[in-house]
């Protein structure tokens, strides 16, 4: 299938594509599924809703054809998809994609890590958001410690994954917590990245006033270190990376909040359930699933997707506020994936 360079009104590319395989989660962090709102009874979807590997790996080498470059799978939880591992092995085959990566609350690296690895994985991002048990435990709705991570982070990193740890700082929250982790992933040689809290969803409490800026978290770490500026590794990348001075450890910032990259969104998203959608605060998607369940050709699905892409003008953080107001019925967190 041959490969062509595709663009939307803001001549930005589709290189990456951000696969949900699952809107279910094992943890109920405040900033994305809270426990008040996704409690025990909390209808998530029904397994027929969900796409199947099959119709995962079509779409991904549609996308693929289209100048996609990279995946990355998510959730909700995406080690609660049964057989991870089979649908990596097939993705890892797709001709032009060259990067896959995972997002997990490492939860269930210990029994998924090997089984990854051997069918091709390489690359995982985990979700840490304090080092103190108490602090973390109050997080993530679970009472789940930081040394369960940090053992699975271990065992993960001896198997042979590259690791990133990603902590949502949210004051009030963890602000506290942003220097000993800094330190600590500096000491061990893992990547740190620190994420703005985002007013993704209608379910996690945003306001303003709860973001820590990646300026404010920048002067914290300029107490105790000197930090250099990092060039960026490809178009598109988001985070903004800076090294120890004196050292290879890197740390990085997701600024949506604070300082957009709207203007260089190369991203795609694909909903557990099919809906394709062009911004991580959509309002809406469109139904690739009842597309190819209703015996669309590749080419008719194709052209839908082209179609989508070339009319995205989306620039929601550029835009932020305006935006702010609660009529607006942006997906959740949980449902498309970070």
């Amino acid at each position: 299938m041959g490969t062509e360079i595709l663009k939307d009104q803001l001549q930005r590319p589709i290189r990456d594509l951000r696969i949900s395989v699952t809107d279910r989660c094992n943890l109920r962090c405040q900033y994305c599924m809270p426990k008040e709102i996704f409690g025990d009874d909390y209808a998530f979807l029904p397994e027929k809703e969900q796409l199947t590997f099959d119709e995962i790996t079509r779409l991904a080498d549609l996308f693929a054809s289209l100048g996609g470059k990279k995946i990355r799978l998510t959730g909700g939880e995406p080690l609660m998809r049964r057989n991870l591992a089979e649908l990596v092995q097939r993705l890892v085959q797709l001709e032009g994609i060259d990067d896959i990566g995972l997002t997990t609350n490492g939860m269930l690296l210990n029994a998924q890590a090997q089984d990854l690895y051997y069918a091709g994985l390489r690359r995982l991002n985990i979700s840490l958001d304090a080092l103190d048990a108490k602090v973390l435990a109050a997080i993530n709705g679970r009472g789940v410690k930081p040394s369960v991570i940090l053992d699975n982070i271990e065992y993960a990193r001896s198997i042979g994954f590259q690791i990133k740890v990603n902590m949502v700082v949210r004051r009030g929250m963890n602000e506290q917590e942003i220097l000993p982790m800094a330190t600590f992933f500096k000491e061990y040689g893992v990547t740190l990245c620190f994420i703005e809290f985002m007013d993704v969803g209608n379910d996690n409490g945003w306001n303003l006033e709860s973001v820590v800026s990646k300026q404010e978290i920048f002067d914290h770490l300029q107490a105790e270190y000197t930090l250099e500026p990092v060039e960026q590794n490809y178009y598109g990348e988001v985070a903004k990376r800076y090294r120890y001075k004196g050292s290879k450890s890197e740390i990085g910032f997701i600024t949506s909040v604070s300082e957009s990259f709207c203007s260089t969104c190369t991203r795609a998203r694909l909903s557990s359930d099919g809906k394709m959608f062009t911004c991580l605060f959509a309002e809406q998607g469109f139904d690739l699933r009842d597309l190819i369940r209703g015996g669309a050709s590749d080419s008719e699905v194709l052209a839908t997707i082209r179609q989508v892409w070339e009319q995205r003008a989306d620039r929601y953080s550029d835009e932020r506020a305006t935006h702010t107001d609660k009529s607006r019925n942006k997906i959740g967190m949980s449902y498309i994936g970070g």
